[in-house]
């Protein structure tokens, strides 16, 4: 599976930016797939992922309730809508597709995925 993640840029505090990552392969509904973010001087870090069928999501405590995954099997994408942009949000985000999904802590592993894409770059100006 080969990703593309898109859609990053630069906005002020408060906007909203939908990040997009698009799938090469047959196979991507059988895929969880997942959004990680990393700053600089920071470890990669979980933000969102969705399960293969789009039936259940998951959020890290710092986006939830800002920020919706969702998917489109058909279309071989995923999506992260991003509302109420704050500077801690910047990074350099990254789209992921794993085979096991089911529970947080797996969803949540950077371990837990086996293809990712290059990054999209997210800033955010106060």
């Amino acid at each position: 599976v080969q990703l593309q993640a898109s859609g990053g840029g630069l906005v002020q505090a408060g906007g909203s930016l939908r990040l997009s990552c698009a799938a090469s392969g047959r196979t991507f509904s059988a895929y969880v797939m997942g959004w990680f973010r990393q700053a600089p001087g920071k470890e990669r870090e979980f933000v969102a992922a969705i399960s293969s069928s789009g039936g259940s999501t998951y959020y890290a405590d710092s986006v939830k309730g800002r920020f919706t995954v969702s998917r489109d099997n058909d279309k071989n994408t995923v999506y992260v809508q991003m509302n109420s942009l704050n500077p801690e949000d910047t990074a350099v985000y990254y789209c992921a597709a794993g085979r096991w999904g089911g529970i947080y802590s797996i969803v949540a592993r950077t371990t837990s995925y086996d293809f990712w894409g290059q990054g999209t770059q997210v800033t955010v100006s106060s």
